[in-house]
């Protein structure tokens, strides 16, 4: 398995940003924003950002071996569930791509973690993030909350935002809405975190 990580480097960075496309191989959409992105290969301004346009590479919710990636990281709230949907897999941090992640992060001081799901049309953010989702709905004109409204055991957001305090936003975006207008939007988004956030 190969995860495409690309980073676009200011060497005199001031802050050190996270972009994740597809964490569920059925909602696509994050990889076609960063990708058209990526091609107008543009250096950034002021910080570095590094953009993975997908991180599951199978074509349903769960990865190649039937697990929700985004239930699989080692949260303190981590349960193993039934084998639904939802399931978190046999252990935490069992998966590839799970543990990619885990490491990235280890090893890299991020300011700041964002993620593109859908389809709920929503601004959720763990941790500290409440100021960069109000700066990315600018761009994203979506609600903000930080209860996606069900239990989340073993997620993403709890790793990264609630336990290491990380300012990790998920825009849960409208599946409905034209494709080329969410992209445009996001591609905003992108320069702003590049350059003026």
């Amino acid at each position: 398995m190969t995860i495409y990580l690309q980073k676009k480097i200011n060497p005199d960075y001031k802050r050190k940003i996270l972009v994740i496309g597809v964490f569920h191989g059925d909602e696509p959409q994050g990889e076609y924003f960063i990708n058209t992105y990526l091609k107008k290969n543009k250096k950034p301004e002021k910080n570095t950002v590094f953009y993975i346009p997908r991180l599951n590479l199978s074509n349903t919710r769960k990865n190649k071996n039937g697990v929700d990636l985004n239930r699989n990281f080692p949260t303190k709230n981590w349960i193993k569930s039934e084998n639904n949907d939802y399931f978190g897999g046999e252990k935490p941090n069992s998966e590839e791509e799970t543990s990619f992640l885990v490491d990235l992060i280890d090893n890299e001081n991020f300011d700041a973690i964002i993620t593109i799901h859908s389809p709920y049309k929503v601004i959720n953010y763990d941790g500290p993030a409440e100021s960069l989702s109000k700066e990315i709905q600018k761009f994203i004109s979506y609600p903000i909350t930080n209860d996606i409204g069900y239990p989340t055991p073993g997620s993403f957001g709890t790793y990264c935002g609630v336990e290491r305090k990380i300012p990790t936003v998920t825009i849960e975006i409208d599946e409905n809405e034209d494709i080329d207008i969410l992209k445009e939007k996001f591609h905003g988004l992108f320069e702003f975190l590049e350059n003026n956030w």
